[in-house]
């Protein structure tokens, strides 16, 4: 489907240059002189590599038709993760480098959305909250100010978060998925 340069936003994927692209930034620019464009940062979904791009504002790009679907986490080997859809039953392996390092937030039974794009896999978006248990955390020192006085926590799954004082050992705390930042503790 074709869209105008103007319509551009973060999260989507656009077909470009033979490739999929997943938008990164965009900024609409009206300079004094000539035309507006829109600066779109890019990040190619198969080859891992960023491009710059500016479109006038009269161009149109190929917005990619993605279909996504619901699945539970099952569980993990050294490569790939696995997935079952709920109402039918199919299983579904993912490789460990398309999910990345938000992989050690899946969970068992955890409830996931993937989006295909010609039937292949190519992203899995989280929950935005999920329930981590800590497992180390620094000693927090006294006379810190308390607007900012964040210390580092090591998550049982091995992640390390930023998490405040009153934080212990062995508590459990919401963590907001999509910037692996602390929400509340349970």
């Amino acid at each position: 489907m074709k869209i105008n340069a103007g319509e551009i936003r973060v999260g989507m994927l656009l077909e470009y240059k033979n490739d999929l692209w997943q938008v990164l930034k965009t900024q609409h620019v009206k300079p004094g002189k000539g035309g507006a464009f829109a600066q779109v940062e890019m990040k190619s979904v198969n080859k891992n590599t960023k491009l710059n791009e500016r479109f006038r504002s009269n161009e149109t790009v190929e917005k990619a038709s993605v279909e996504e679907n619901s699945y539970n986490y099952l569980y993990e080997d050294d490569n790939n993760y696995f997935f079952i859809e709920p109402k039918t039953f199919e299983q579904l392996e993912i490789k460990k480098i398309i999910i990345g390092e938000k992989g050690k937030l899946l969970s068992e039974n955890l409830e996931v959305l993937i989006s295909f794009f010609n039937d292949s896999p190519i992203s899995v978006e989280l929950p935005n909250q999920v329930n981590c248990k800590i497992e180390s955390t620094d000693v927090a020192l006294k006379g810190q100010t308390v607007s900012s006085s964040y210390k580092p926590a090591i998550l049982v799954n091995g992640l390390s978060v930023q998490v405040p004082p009153f934080i212990e050992a062995g508590d459990e705390i919401v963590l907001d998925t999509r910037n692996l930042e602390y929400i509340k503790k349970i």
